[in-house]
């Protein structure tokens, strides 16, 4: 009988015989739930000797995979590493192999901890694995797999090019273990594998394990989105095209009707998130807009708990644990609670008594003891690993969390609950995509514990149910790679295998390998473009003129206008500083904008040669010291109290009895009017230049023959479109031309800047150029360049962490451009050279048509330099203005980047300041704020 004609059954039966897979069978054994089949199959592969990429949904059991690498290692006798984007991510897993196989086996490296580094099995981030391979670390010696978890994040913009580094430069008897989310160019990726690394399989599984149901909650229903039985029993998830639910059908049709009848208004009450409140739709009926702890309630009745909701702001996060905790949620039993309790405090130990309030630990610990707490990266990250456990342990109910909380940590749940289906991107709202929402929700259904998980998305005013369904079914989230050349990676790859080896390397990565499959469409796309262009521009033809040439009048008014109007706005800046420095302790102002406007008194007018920073009393009797974002536009005094000389902020009565002065003072003062102090001779005269040009463009305008045309909007309206196509097709055809050899050609102008600074030589890598090969961090030519110049020779290791924290830190706002507070003295000198640097390379960078470097931050230089001088932690975030996770994850950079710094620095003063660094900076809630992140 011929192969074919066995049966399916006979046929597995058959391969089973001729191959064993002894050591999976053991491995199975371990386990007392049987493994699914592309799990089998993915092991199988590796077992045979070939590797695998694995592609599967979020808590289908993927990492199965990389742990059966790491059985079959330690069962032959070799090494193995497994790899992970974060570092929160390496200690959880660390944790879960040392609970199987022992810390004997089991080693951590995050650059943070080093644990047993020797060990057959090291868990590590995919940056240490990338230093390893440039250093040639002896570690490597006798590796067999490395397993790349969460490979996808490959795609991330900032630090994806570590992956694809890792998998060009790992040696070809290593075999490689891929972990990632669905995608679904998972071919095109395993392909790319294959061709860099060798035999290479590719396994996909699409089916959830435990199926997805979605919902919509209008008011306080709770309605399927989709017609029918909405989910594939065999897939876990619902079919592309599936109906949407006539009922959901029918509320967006009065939603609709409701926000278009004229007269129509919003019932009083109706408020967000934290209050209830509704609106009349056509019909006549409310849409309720629950409450946070209402929509708790609902899905504790209908037994979805525990949940995880996503709420895309850590304020909107906090404040949800806060309205549950003014509402008396409380979704704990009194053992769960006395178990937490233990737990928390046992874990939090470390903690030092007078951080705690800072902290806001007692809130804390009173949500968790309630079921609810809230999880993002402002938190500690200590507080963070207490939410995951419990939550892990069902013992905390309810988690309100930031989309950060998605990428692989292992925290499923039965529910998953999304606020809105937009979150800030950094630069506007923008709607969250399928990828985004098929992450978020793939955390609902606990593999072993539920039967089914429910994604809920709470009714917004406008929503549309079709574009909610095509998120919730869309199966399109193509890997795009991130990948290019940086000046560390040049001199490490330069120096291992000379300049032509390395372009040959480069030229394997994953981003050319797409761009050269990418050339084929971006030509027809361009081709259709130029089609439209001729057909816009026929379209705009005027009888009376050269149309094309009055749209370019037109948009250069609007261009100079544009223009104008930014300069305006710097020119309002420069006057509310000044307006700042003219203010005295009792001053009355009224504080334009931000979460203290309105009417408050001046304690300290805070200025310095840094800036102004008022410390004022408010008049609902809170103590803050405000920032340059709170003031836009100019203030004035507007009246006097008199401010006790022995006035403590921190003392309740003495904030009581001055913010009733300031009432009782402000009780009959009417509010500037409207545009006071909008500017004045000044301004105007600094912008004459630009009126006049607009008002001759505007002359220019009028006299041109087509301005009088009767159809000239419409023809305005081609033209407009004709210009947006035009660029459009400039940059696709940009795109055309840089595909061809771009990593490669991008390779060489780096090359060109290192050889200019003379970190290069040919195929040498020269003494200055060794320094930057130990330099990884973001603005790694800048610090090379400040340790070639002696800037941070004579520092203080104080005044050294301030000036290393301009190299790691990025405000979270980056349109904030509140004056940053510098420490004195030379600090300050030096920062400012290193602006200069900066400076100097970002010109060499653009000659070279170059754009890595971004600009130094100076925002944590302060908070740097008092942290390393002692100071307590109450101060320092006070000052700041940071949430504690956020100042922990700075400081843990900062001493990344110090220690970094103490290796390159050879035999220079710097090496011993930059240790001292390591030294002060390592305390506290820095040195036991739990396991270290990213």
């Amino acid at each position: 009988m011929s192969a074919d004609e066995l049966s399916p059954s006979e046929r597995y039966a058959s391969y089973r015989q001729h191959k064993n897979h002894p050591v999976l069978r053991e491995f199975q054994s371990l386990h007392d739930f049987p493994l699914d089949d592309f799990q089998l199959r993915a092991c199988r592969e590796i077992e045979e000797g070939r590797g695998v990429l694995v592609a599967a949904p979020t808590g289908s059991g993927k990492t199965i995979v990389g742990e059966f690498a790491i059985h079959l290692a330690l069962a032959t006798g070799r090494k193995a590493f497994y790899t992970t984007p974060i570092k929160a991510l390496s200690n959880q897993k660390y944790h879960d192999l040392v609970a199987r196989y022992g810390p004997d086996q089991v080693g951590l490296l995050t650059g943070d901890n080093t644990i047993n580094g020797e060990a057959p099995v090291v868990v590590m981030t995919t940056e240490v694995l990338r230093n390893m391979l440039y250093a040639g670390s002896r570690t490597l010696l006798g590796l067999g797999f490395v397993v790349m978890d969460e490979v996808h994040y490959l795609a991330d913009r900032s630090r994806g090019a570590v992956w694809e580094e890792v998998i060009i430069h790992l040696p070809e008897s290593v075999a490689l273990v891929s972990l990632s989310a669905t995608v679904s160019n998972a071919e095109e990726f395993g392909e790319w594998l294959a061709t860099v690394r060798g035999e290479t399989a590719t396994v996909l599984e699409e089916r959830r394990p435990v199926p997805l149901y979605q919902h919509v909650m209008v008011g306080r229903r709770l309605l399927n989105l989709f017609a029918g039985s909405d989910v594939d029993a065999s897939a876990g998830f619902v079919k592309e095209g599936a109906a949407v639910n006539g009922e959901l059908m029918k509320v967006a049709r009065d939603d609709w009707a409701a926000t278009h009848v004229r007269d129509r208004r919003s019932p009083r009450g109706q408020g967000g998130r934290g209050g209830k409140g509704g609106r009349q739709v056509g019909n006549g009926r409310r849409v309720w807009v629950p409450s946070r702890p209402e929509v708790i309630e609902r899905l504790e009745r209908d037994g979805l708990l525990p949940a995880i909701v996503f709420i895309f702001s850590r304020i909107g996060c906090d404040a949800a644990v806060q309205q549950c905790l003014a509402s008396g949620v409380r979704l704990t039993s009194p053992e769960e609670r006395d178990e937490i309790y233990e737990y928390v405090e046992e874990s939090l130990r470390h903690l030092p008594d007078e951080d705690r309030h800072v902290l806001g630990y007692h809130d804390f610990l009173d949500g968790l003891t309630r079921g609810v707490a809230a999880h993002h990266a402002g938190m500690l990250p200590a507080f963070k690993q207490c939410v995951e456990e419990l939550f892990t342990r069902g013992l905390c109910k309810v988690v309100f969390a930031t989309e950060t909380l998605a990428l692989g940590i292992n925290m499923p749940a039965r529910t998953v609950v999304i606020e809105k289906l937009t979150k800030w991107n950094g630069e506007t709202h923008a709607s969250i995509t399928p990828g985004e929402y098929t992450q978020l929700t793939g955390r609902a259904g606990r593999r072993g514990l539920d039967t089914e998980g429910h994604g809920v998305v709470l009714w917004q005013q406008g929503m549309n149910p079709k574009e909610l369904a095509g998120l919730a079914s869309t199966r399109t989230y193509p890997l795009r790679s991130s990948f290019r050349p940086s000046y560390n990676m040049a001199v490490n790859l330069v120096h291992q295998f000379g300049r032509a080896r390395s372009r040959e390397l480069l030229e394997q990565s994953f981003a050319q390998f797409q761009a050269d499959k990418a050339v084929v469409g971006l030509a027809r796309q361009l081709r259709k473009a130029e089609d439209a262009l001729d057909g816009y521009r026929e379209a705009a033809t005027c009888h009376l003129g050269d149309f094309m040439e009055y749209a370019a009048l037109r948009r250069r008014i609007t261009d100079v206008e544009k223009d104008a109007s930014r300069a305006r706005k710097a020119d309002r800046r420069v006057e509310a500083i000044e307006s700042l420095r003219a203010l005295r302790p009792g001053d009355v102002i009224r504080v334009p904008t931000g979460k203290f406007a309105g009417y408050a008194v001046v304690i300290d007018p805070g200025w310095s040669p840094d800036g102004p920073r008022p410390y004022v009393v408010t008049a609902d009797r809170q103590a803050r010291r405000l920032a340059m974002i709170d003031f836009p536009t100019p203030v004035e005094a507007l009246a006097k109290v008199r401010v006790p000389k022995n006035f403590n902020g921190r003392n309740p009565q003495m904030r009581r009895d001055l913010a009733s002065a300031l009432r009782s003072r402000t009780h009959d003062l009417a509010p500037p009017p409207p545009g006071a102090r909008s500017g004045g001779a000044r301004t105007a005269m600094a912008h004459s230049g630009a009126d006049e040009e607009v008002a001759r463009l505007r002359d220019e305008l009028r006299a041109h023959p087509c301005h009088a045309c009767p159809e000239r909007e419409d023809h305005a309206r081609w033209a407009e479109r004709w210009h947006k196509l035009r660029r459009d097709a400039d940059t696709l055809q940009r795109r055309v031309e840089q595909r061809t050899n771009t990593v490669a050609r991008q390779f060489d102008r780096v090359c060109d800047v290192l050889t200019a600074l003379d970190y290069l030589d040919g195929d040498e890598v020269t003494p200055r150029g060794r320094h930057l090969m130990r330099l990884y961090s973001e603005l790694d030519l800048v610090a090379a360049e400040c340790l070639r110049h002696g800037l941070w020779d004579d520092l203080s290791p104080s005044e050294l962490a301030a000036a290393l924290s301009v190299l790691v830190f990025e405000a979270r706002r980056p349109d904030d451009a509140s004056v940053p507070r510098l420490p004195g003295g030379r600090a300050r000198d030096v920062i400012g050279e290193m602006v200069r640097v900066w400076g100097e390379l970002d010109r060499l960078e653009k000659d070279n048509r170059l754009d890595f470097l971004r600009q130094p931050d100076l925002g944590l230089a302060w908070t740097a330099y008092r942290w390393s001088e002692g100071d307590d932690l109450d101060d320092v975030l006070r000052a700041s203005e940071l949430a504690a996770g956020d100042f922990v994850r700075w400081m843990k950079q900062l001493l990344d980047l110090a220690g970094q710094v103490a290796n390159a620095a050879g035999d220079s003063p710097v090496r011993h300041t930059a240790r001292q660094v390591v030294d002060r900076v390592r305390r506290g809630v820095v040195a036991s704020g739990g396991l270290a992140e990213d």
